[in-house]
């Protein structure tokens, strides 16, 4: 695990000397494993410093995972900004009921982006592993008309922020192995559309498709970085034109 983080963080220069990273942490296995990596011993990685960052989405006011989250930040040491919001059950309301995910997503990145600037972090890391990456390829083409992905270090706001995947690399069931073995505090899923969502019927998907080629990830995730630009239509566009 820690070997392909560090590999992933190299490749993609996520992490300089000197950086202050606000870790998203949702109370599921990924991040918690992601922040468990982040924190231990690093071989090759320069110094940086972190925080740690949770919004619950205020589906369920008495929400126990709440507090055992915190508990177990402050028992290790974790600097933390704990909030409870209500982007969830506004999200879900008649005043967006056609995209739930989008605007949930969209309100959570912009607070998150505000307390990254209020605690003075220049990076933000997401726990999104090889899966997710692979998932949001054909997420975007299905449903958006468009190839892109998540990227593993991605620039925004003119450079001032950065968004870093340190897990780019790691396969999900690993992921959640590492968890389980570590026994951390996971939290359940309370969005009523995580057993819906569009995310979810493109994972099932990939598990159909694995059950034929086994490789089928490992296929797609090494196919981002084979890209023909020859054999695609935009190029055939721009040549006629």
């Amino acid at each position: 695990m820690k070997k392909w983080m560090e590999k992933a963080v190299m490749d993609y220069g996520m992490i300089e000397a000197g950086d202050r990273l606000l870790v998203g942490i949702s109370g599921g296995s990924d991040s918690l494993a992601l922040l468990d990596l982040l924190n231990s011993p690093m071989v090759f990685i320069p110094s940086f410093t972190l925080k740690v960052v949770h919004l619950d989405p205020g589906f369920d006011p008495m929400y126990e995972g709440y507090r055992i989250l915190e508990h177990y930040l402050q028992a290790n040491g974790y600097a933390n900004i704990m909030e409870k919001t209500d982007f969830g059950p506004l999200s879900h309301s008649d005043y967006n009921k056609k995209n739930p995910c989008f605007l949930c997503s969209r309100l959570r990145r912009k607070r998150i982006f505000e307390i990254a600037a209020e605690q003075d972090c220049n990076k933000i890391a997401f726990a999104h592993h090889r899966d997710d990456i692979v998932e949001t390829l054909l997420l975007n083409m299905f449903y958006a008309r468009e190839i892109s992905t998540m990227v593993p270090n991605q620039r925004i706001f003119a450079g001032k922020l950065h968004i870093i995947r340190p897990l780019a690399y790691i396969r999900e069931a690993l992921v959640k192995k590492y968890a389980a073995e570590q026994r951390f505090p996971v939290s359940e899923n309370g969005c009523p559309t995580s057993k819906t969502s569009r995310r979810l019927y493109i994972k099932n998907l990939l598990n159909e498709l694995e059950r034929e080629n086994k490789d089928i990830r490992q296929n797609i995730f090494r196919s981002m970085n084979h890209v023909k630009m020859d054999y695609l239509l935009t190029s055939q566009a721009k040549n006629s034109g």
